[in-house]
């Protein structure tokens, strides 16, 4: 047993309601089972407990054994001076005298439910409930991915407001972080989001319509200019970083970037071309995005291509096949779904503007899902994965719910486990 199942069993009341006496004796009836606390202080706040013949009104504590009272100081803590019951799972101080009522819940308790929270916290699988998944109804899964939905655009918007509070609510400074930071996708996020830091849009914008001193800018502040070059190219952008290097005193990021366990084309070299074709070819860059109403001209707008120079390059010591470096539909959608959906939804949280946040999310349900596999394994259970709302929904579930077992929040998990608490239920009346 533990704490936090104990919290979930009294939470939703899954006990067996005809042995509703408590320790002393005394027969109670729950009004109201109170708040679930997930800040300091008691678990649930202003509960409604009958006993007897008194109404009681106030907090109640729940602890796997009643001595936890005593091990976690709570008589000495003027935050449960209003406690009227004490919810345990095993009364380990049944003699001692307590002011606090205490209610144990051992033996009241479903050992279908019991067995089954045990089998998920046991599972190995892909996920703990891989086996009983598809017999939750679709509605049931609906409304559980709009809240899932809903919690990843907060934790994505989180990110978007630490930028913000680092460029002191600059939003065009914090949109290039962002994007700089996805076009290193995951292997080189680092690296690319602390080049980005160390050069401001107003510097950027100096050089708006110099691609090579652009592209000198965002290779170079990565360590790629470094050492001896044959063609001319290459010489020519080492020429125009030092340069301006010299003349804004310009320090390269210490972060290695990474070219191993990567296709070509995702060459940070190439990334890093293409994010400075964005650049030579926009200007404002989070202004154009709060200012367009369709997808399509985003799509249009991101679907950049590297200067000439790599049509024949990946990096700068060898040449290769004739071949245009010009940003693929997947890589595109990645980034919308990364940092254009994120940005335009924070905005909208931070101002109270629905139609960002409504766009926003349109956007995400007008773009093909998420294939990986994480959405795979999700598909081969039974669940839809048909726009990236539904997979974004996917990987925010997998990761922050499966993978650590938060089962007792889920509401896949509670469908399952009340129906072992209903079965219980019809053997006890």
């Amino acid at each position: 047993m533990t704490e936090r199942l104990l919290q979930y069993l009294w939470q939703f009341q899954y006990y067996n309601k005809q042995s509703s006496i408590l320790d002393n004796g005394d027969i109670f009836q729950v009004i109201h089972p109170g708040r679930f606390n997930t800040n300091q202080g008691p678990d649930f706040l202003e509960a409604k407990i009958r006993i007897e013949d008194t109404l009681w009104v106030g907090h109640v504590e729940v602890h796997v054994k009643t001595s936890d009272w005593y091990r976690h100081a709570h008589q000495f803590d003027r935050n449960y001076d209003n406690v009227v019951l004490h919810v345990v799972w095993e009364n380990d101080l049944p003699e001692r005298d307590t002011r606090i009522p205490v209610f144990s819940m051992h033996s009241k308790v479903s050992m279908l439910l019991l067995e089954q929270y045990k089998y998920w916290m046991d599972s190995a699988g892909f996920i703990a409930c891989g086996n009983q998944i598809r017999d939750v109804s679709r509605i049931i899964w609906i409304s559980w991915r709009e809240r899932l939905l809903a919690e990843r655009m907060q934790r994505k918007s989180a990110m978007v407001f630490s930028f913000l509070l680092q460029t002191h609510q600059h939003w065009e400074e914090t949109f290039w972080w962002l994007l700089a930071r996805n076009f290193g996708a995951a292997l080189n996020f680092e690296p690319f989001e602390a080049m980005a830091k160390t050069l401001p849009v107003t510097l950027l914008a100096r050089y708006k319509n110099q691609l090579p001193v652009l592209e000198a800018l965002l290779l170079g502040q990565c360590g790629l200019l470094e050492g001896d070059f044959e063609e001319a190219y290459p010489i020519r952008l080492q020429r125009d970083y030092l340069h301006v290097k010299a003349k804004y005193k310009l320090q390269p990021v210490r972060q290695s970037v990474h070219f191993l366990r990567t296709r070509p084309v995702n060459f940070p070299t190439i990334r890093l071309a293409q994010l400075a074709r964005l650049l030579y070819r926009s200007s404002h860059l989070f202004t154009f995005i709060k200012e367009t109403a369709q997808l399509s001209d985003i799509r249009n707008w991101l679907a950049v291509t590297a200067s000439e120079f790599w049509d024949e390059h990946y990096t700068f010591q060898k040449s290769s096949v004739h071949r245009s470096k010009k940003l693929g539909n997947q890589m595109i959608d990645i980034l919308i779904i990364n940092t254009v959906v994120p940005i335009l939804f924070a905005y909208g949280l931070l101002h109270n503007e629905e139609q960002y946040k409504n766009r926003a999310l349109n956007w995400l349900d007008e773009l093909d899902p998420e294939v990986n596999a994480i959405t795979n394994s999700f598909t081969d259970l039974g669940i839809v994965n048909k726009s990236a709302c539904d997979s974004q929904a996917l990987l925010e579930l997998k990761g922050h719910y499966c993978d650590v077992k938060r089962c007792l929040d889920c509401a896949m998990g509670n469908t399952l486990l009340k129906r072992s608490v209903s079965v219980y239920m019809e053997t006890c009346t």
